[in-house]
This record gives structure tokens, C-alpha cells and sequence, in this order.
């Protein structure tokens, strides 16, 4: 086998022809041979930095030379097996109930929210109306936070796991397949739906269940070893009748970065949990035309994917950087709470908003705010809750707080607002002197330096800062063993995904989960 690259330019596709004449070559074979040669796409890129390319990564067989594909393991029935309790139906709970059913082992999902499709209407609710319900939102309810924020699949790194079992899962359930080569691949927010919900219908059909509106309010070990899980009601899918306390000797914790309840019931009860670093600041808002002719260098046609863009900087020794970009999409209010203003960005799978958006945020740590140390391993959780309810009270509502970059970057206000993707409207408003001056001063320096440096005409007063972005991690790590996977403490308890801090986003979420179920 060898791998080669070919390029194309976008608007076609590489045919085989076109393969097996580079394979050729390649391998040094007969040109009589060409069509006996095997071949796999491995990745697929844009380069953008002359002409604009496909850059396909390829490999090759000669005939004789085994091409092994990949084979995800069959499920089991479970429906009489020993049931492992998740909590949490985001990315590291499905997979970990995924892999359960793949070992023999019967997943009970429970999930404080509604399915995929009934979230939707609680979503509306909350742009249209302003109404928070706590326990359905961008972030709480079937599929996680990740379903309804463009489905980005970005994680690459093999250290946490093989990606291909989650990718090929995701196309298993109804994605596009081309996920499994694309070098930024997504789903979109308007098809990861029917993905999550195909996945719920493969777990019940194998004997698993799903308990929704079901919030766990306490978990107890008893002395032999089980856990008793209680939760505030519950609503079955499953031939199982309704209870409020479910037992099991293995509980996957799989709540996801939102779920402050859990980390206070842990402070309650003395568990073992940590103050983490996270990351906070705005979201951005420029015209997607404008992003097209920067990244394309002025050469975008409508047939050219929708350009998106990353970066990462230092500002006094802190880093500044892009996160969740939402190319073509729209800002979201993504409160769990009332009183609270928190923004996402979302997008669809064709990416055809006139809005491109993306956080850009600030590296935060524990010692920054030392007037929150009282709070002990609570207290970034308490810095954030109190940030997100001044942008809320400076509005009284969830019209978010917002200024122009350049206006932003000078500490003046701005005279008027450019229009906005984000439904319930913004205001005027002081940004810079809203925000932590440790975050506001490394913004006020980071936007400049990023316009000037890497995206041309990225640093404009066309751009819309809105505030606030602060839900992009967990501000609380729940301490595991590193062999076990079990908490430091609790024998059979294992922190997952995102909300204990050991992910973020999807992909890294779901390997998580798989890999807390391989340790069960």
C-alpha cells in the first residue's frame, strides 16, 4: 500500500480514472494493470492558497495486496441483560450506550430533557418568546448541546480512541458519508435530528431504554455496591413502566458541560470535584461574503463550500481563540436558566445563512478571579453563572448586549448595530467595560492582530461582538482514575464526556463514552 495525494479543482470530482492513472505511477506498475488496483479515499482538503483545490489523500493497492475496510461490531439483544445506568443522552452517552449493546451490557438512558423533535418547540419558545425551560434548551435534552450547533465533527487526534467506530456510526444512523473523508467534516443541525434519533430507535429495538423528562436529583452507593438513581419523574420509551429510582452497579455520569445541579449535588455530598479552566468572551458576527472573499482571496464561486475559519493566538500569555465557527449560520440563545444570557451559533448542513458567527474567547483559570475562591471547586462555576446573568439584567431579557469590533477594540460606543442573525434582537451596549477586563483587554488586542496578520479585512466595524459566550467547556472537572475510568472516590461511578470535564464536542465526547463502557 502507498498513500498519494491528487489534487482537483472544486466544482468536479476525482473520478476512479483519475486514481488509478496516479496509482500507476505511484506504485510503479503496468499502466495494463491500472484497473486491477484497489484504492481508498482517506481525507479530502481545500487549499486555498493559490488556486482553489480538493487535495485528496489516497491509498493504493496493487492487486495482490489485501485492502481491509472497516467493520463496526454488531449489536446485541439485551433486553435480559445486566443494565448499565447512563445519565445524559448527549454524544458520550449514546456512544457509551452504543458500545454497551455492542458488549452484551443493556444501556438505561435517562435524560432530564425531551426527545430530539420535542426540544425543538421548547426551542422556539425560548428565541420567540423568551421562556427558559430548564430542563429543554439548546443544551439539555436528547442528542446534547452538539445537535443543534452545527454537528461539527472536527476532532481528528487518535489519542483518545479510533474515530472511525464514532464516523462510522454517525453514517450508520443516516450521515452523509462523506464525514469519513472530509478534513473539517459536519452534519448540520436541520439532519443531525433524524441521525440522533435513529440511534435512540437501534438502542430501545436491542433491549436498551430511554427514560425522558427524567432529572436525576440524587445518587446514592449503597453498601453492597449499587447505585440507586433518582430522578424527578419519568417518561418511558420502552415497554419498562414508569419509575423514579433506578438501580444498576455501574453508573456512566454523562451530563454534559451545563449540568450545574449535578456538580452542587456533588459539592453536597462532599464528592471529590476540582475548579477547571474554561474559556469566555463574544460571539462574532460578519457577513458571510465577507469570510468567502477572505479565506477564497477574492476568487469565491457560489459552487465553493461556504469558507469558514479557526485561529488561535496569544495575548499576555494568554490564549485567545476561535470556537464552535459557524459558517452560514445563525447566533441561538442558549440559556438553561431564567435570568440568564448565554449565545451559540448554529448552523444547517447546507450552510446557506448570510451570517457567519463564531465565539472568540479568552483562556480562563481559577487564580484569575480570586474573589471567587470561597466557592472552593464552584468557583468559575459561580464566575460564570454571575457573568451570564449581568448580560441578561443590562438587557431584561434575551436580547443580547452588543457593539461593532473596531468600536469594541477603541472602548467607544457604537452609534448604531449592524442587522443580526440572532432572533431576539440585540442592543447597544458597552461590551468592553461589560466584560472582566482579563478578557475584554485580550479581545481589545487579539482583534487587530488577527486582522492584520491572518484574515485580511477580518478586523471591520462591520462585525458584530455579542455578548455572551461562556459555555465552551466545563468550569468543574470530576476527578477519575486514570486506568479505571471510575472516579477518584466512588468504585463503579464514571465521569464522562464533556461535563467532567475529559471532552469538547462531539467527537472527542463520544470516544469518551465509548471508552468508559469498554472499561465497564
Amino acid at each position: 500500500m502507498k498513500e498519494i495525494e491528487i489534487s482537483c479543482k472544486l466544482g468536479k470530482e476525482l473520478t476512479a480514472d483519475e486514481i488509478q492513472t496516479a496509482a500507476v505511477k505511484a506504485l510503479g506498475v503496468s499502466p495494463k494493470i491500472r484497473q486491477q488496483l484497489k484504492y481508498r479515499i482517506v481525507r479530502r482538503s481545500i487549499d486555498a492558497r493559490n488556486d482553489i483545490l480538493y487535495r485528496y489523500k489516497v491509498e493504493v493497492y496493487r492487486p495482490e495486496e489485501v485492502m481491509a475496510e472497516y467493520v463496526l461490531e454488531e449489536y446485541k439483544d439485551v433486553s435480559s441483560a445486566e443494565p448499565v445506568i447512563i445519565i445524559g443522552a448527549g454524544p458520550a452517552g449514546m456512544f457509551a450506550a452504543l458500545r454497551l449493546l455492542m458488549k452484551g451490557l443493556k444501556p438505561v438512558i435517562l435524560e432530564r430533557g425531551k426527545d430530539v423533535h420535542q426540544r425543538k418547540f421548547d426551542m422556539a419558545k425560548l428565541s420567540t418568546e423568551g421562556v427558559v425551560d430548564n430542563d429543554s434548551n439548546y443544551c439539555f435534552g436528547e442528542g446534547g448541546a452538539g445537535t443543534f450547533s452545527d454537528g461539527k465533527l472536527y476532532t481528528r487526534s487518535s489519542k483518545r480512541g479510533d474515530i472511525r467506530e464514532v464516523l462510522h456510526q454517525l453514517v450508520r444512523f443516516g450521515a452523509d458519508p462523506s464525514i469519513l473523508i472530509d478534513a473539517h467534516p459536519h452534519i448540520g443541525s436541520d439532519k443531525l435530528p433524524i441521525v440522533v434519533e435513529n440511534i435512540r430507535k437501534c438502542i430501545i429495538e436491542h433491549g436498551g431504554e430511554y427514560h425522558f423528562n427524567s432529572r436525576v436529583t440524587d445518587i446514592t452507593r449503597r453498601p453492597d455496591g449499587q447505585f440507586d438513581v433518582e430522578v424527578n419523574g419519568a417518561s418511558v420509551i420502552s415497554s419498562v413502566a414508569e419509575k423514579s429510582l433506578y438501580t444498576s452497579r455501574k453508573v456512566i455520569l454523562a451530563t454534559g458541560h451545563s449540568a450545574r445541579d449535578i456538580y452542587e449535588m456533588f459539592d453536597r455530598k462532599g464528592w471529590a470535584i476540582q475548579a477547571k479552566g474554561f474559556a469566555l468572551g463574544v460571539r462574532v458576527e460578519h457577513p458571510q461574503s465577507l469570510i468567502n472573499k477572505i479565506q477564497y482571496h477574492g476568487k469565491y464561486q457560489p459552487y465553493m463550500p461556504t469558507a469558514e475559519y479557526s485561529f488561535v493566538t496569544q495575548v499576555l500569555d494568554r490564549g485567545v481563540f476561535s470556537f464552535c465557527m459557524c459558517p452560514g449560520g445563525i447566533l441561538v440563545p442558549a440559556a438553561t436558566a431564567s435570568g440568564e444570557l448565554v449565545l451559540n451559533g448554529m448552523s444547517n448542513s447546507q450552510r446557506n445563512s448570510k451570517w457567519a458567527n463564531s465565539g472568540v474567547v479568552v483562556q480562563i483559570e481559577p487564580e484569575d478571579f480570586p474573589e471567587y475562591a470561597q466557592y472552593g471547586p464552584l468557583a468559575l462555576l459561580q464566575f460564570q453563572k454571575d457573568i451570564e446573568r449581568k448580560m441578561f439584567e443590562y438587557t431584561g431579557s434575551l436580547k443580547a448586549p452588543a457593539q461593532r469590533m473596531m468600536d469594541f477594540c477603541r472602548r467607544i460606543p457604537s452609534s448604531g448595530l449592524p442587522q443580526t442573525s440572532y432572533h431576539p434582537g440585540a442592543v447597544n451596549a458597552p461590551l468592553h467595560e461589560m466584560l472582566p477586563e482579563h478578557v475584554s483587554l485580550r479581545l481589545k488586542y487579539a482583534f487587530p492582530e488577527i486582522g492584520n496578520k491572518k484574515m485580511h479585512g477580518y478586523y471591520t466595524n462591520d462585525a458584530l461582538l455579542l455578548g455572551v459566550e461562556s459555555r465552551t467547556s466545563s468550569p468543574v472537572r470530576i476527578p477519575r482514575d486514570p486506568e479505571t475510568l471510575e472516579h477518584i472516590e466512588i468504585a463503579g461511578l464514571y465521569p464522562c464526556g464533556e461535563g467532567a470535564g475529559y471532552a469538547g464536542g462531539i467527537v472527542s465526547s463520544a470516544l469518551d463514552g465509548i471508552n468508559c463502557a469498554a472499561k465497564i
